[in-house]
């Protein structure tokens, strides 16, 4: 196979031009620009772009397949030629799709905890000698990749429901086809993409449909908004709901019990809780029992960035988030709140994606901090020129979040001001953040406070 990647520098689209390297196709690529780490890992594997730069002479009509990825537009030179040839352009989702025709699909969608569920599920298979392949969304423990292809019977796939690429605007996850599926919950985001809720909520009910006949929908029926969509949904698959499993919280460890079976687990938080038992039912749809299940997700460390611990003493943890969408931020802080209920939690929760910098969504985050004793929201007017973006009033942030006391703050300088004074004796610090806080350092700031 001769395989060509547009825009191959991608966090997600390098990874996967290296796994087909790695399964011996013939790959090229283009970028205009290719960042760290996919810079040094193209190079590595032989297959990094000699310079920057669209080169229509690339695309020649040998070529069995040409990858578009998500920042190539639509008046991209090479894809221009590619259509001029009749070549077979795929975007990432439907590329994947190709490789897995022949493999039992298993797919997590939903608009949190995804990559959670999918790398417990990637977890336990390994622990659990099962091959497959796989594709998540961040750098997890034990696997030096977050795209696998090769000829494993099984496909573990986190599923986006962003657009699939600029000629492609349906959303990733409609093109996976799962055998199982996961809906983790449903939380309205992306507004940029989404207008209206209602406009959101379709694309599950499509991507429920798009379950094979025989398949099985493992949902969340805590969230009372997937929970009406799937009684509702015509769907004649099979249906399995989960919810909190039991569990017991000592010395800020938990232990959860299924099926009369208990372990100690590394992670915590409700949301975790029913991330495992998630991947419990789709482990067990791929021949995995609950005893095998249960000793494997107890070495379960978590996804890069999710509750991530990056310090701690006697008195104090230290922990990073991803978490960027309401639902998101306020699962978090109940998580870390609920696990030590004797520590005051200082909370910073940064705006940086687009819907979180939307004055129109702000009242989204109604009590998304409400648990944390000390709470700030941080957002810098960087990040809303670079996203071309009108300037946020700290009254409106203020107003959306409704929590008396919340601090914000718009200028990184102040930030790290406001966290050194803080008394970090018997209490936890959580980061949320899907940027960088403006470039704080605060790898080293949690280091110092420990």
């Amino acid at each position: 196979m001769k395989v060509h990647f547009i825009a191959i520098g991608g966090s997600v689209m390098h990874q996967l031009a290296i796994a087909l390297k790695r399964k011996g196709y013939i790959v090229t690529g283009s970028d205009d620009e290719i960042f760290e780490p996919a810079k040094s890992n193209l190079q590595r594997e032989g297959i990094l772009p000699e310079k920057d730069g669209w080169y229509p002479e690339k695309i020649t009509a040998d070529i069995d397949a040409v990858i578009l990825g998500m920042h190539a537009r639509e008046d991209n030179p090479e894809l221009q030629k590619a259509k001029s040839l009749n070549l077979s352009i795929h975007s990432f989702p439907e590329y994947i799709y190709e490789e897995s025709k022949n493999k039992k699909r298993i797919v997590v969608g939903g608009s949190h905890g995804k990559t959670t569920t999918t790398s417990m599920i990637m977890h336990v298979l390994k622990n659990s000698g099962k091959a497959f392949d796989y594709l998540v969304g961040a750098k997890l423990e034990g696997f030096d990749q977050s795209v696998a292809i090769t000829n494993a019977p099984l496909i573990v796939c986190e599923g986006d429901e962003y657009p699939a690429s600029v000629i492609e605007k349906r959303p990733k996850f409609h093109f996976l086809f799962p055998h199982v599926a996961i809906i983790t919950g449903i939380a309205w985001d992306h507004i940029n993409v989404f207008p209206t809720f209602d406009f959101y909520l379709e694309q599950f009910n499509i991507f429920i449909d798009k379950i094979e006949p025989g398949g099985v929908l493992i949902y969340n029926e805590t969230d009372e908004v997937l929970k009406k969509l799937v009684a509702e949904h015509p769907s004649t698959v099979r249906k399995i709901a989960y919810a909190i499993p039991a569990h017991t919280i000592e010395n800020g460890q938990t232990k959860v019990t299924i099926d009369n079976q208990t372990a100690t687990l590394n992670v915590f938080g409700n949301h975790n809780l029913l991330n495992m038992h998630a991947a419990y039912y789709a482990c067990k749809e791929a021949g995995i029992d609950t005893a095998s299940f249960l000793n494997a997700i107890a070495s379960f460390t978590g996804a890069s960035k999710r509750l991530e611990l990056l310090a701690k003493n006697e008195g104090t943890n230290v922990y990073r988030d991803f978490a960027h969408a309401p639902s998101k931020a306020k699962a978090t802080i109940d998580a870390v709140k609920q696990q030590f209920p004797n520590r005051k939690l200082i909370a910073v929760f940064e705006l940086h994606t687009f819907s979180s910098l939307n004055e129109k969504f702000m009242s989204e985050y109604k009590g998304a901090m409400d648990k944390a004793d000390e709470a700030v929201v941080f957002y810098s007017n960087h990040a809303l020129e670079l996203k071309r973006m009108p300037p946020l009033d700290p009254s409106v942030v203020e107003k959306g979040f409704d929590k008396k006391g919340l601090v914000v703050i718009n200028d990184k300088n102040k930030l790290q001001e406001w966290l050194q004074k803080q008394d970090y004796k018997d209490a936890n610090l959580l980061l949320m953040s899907s940027g960088n806080y403006d470039g704080l350092d605060i790898l080293t700031f949690a280091k110092e406070i420990v």
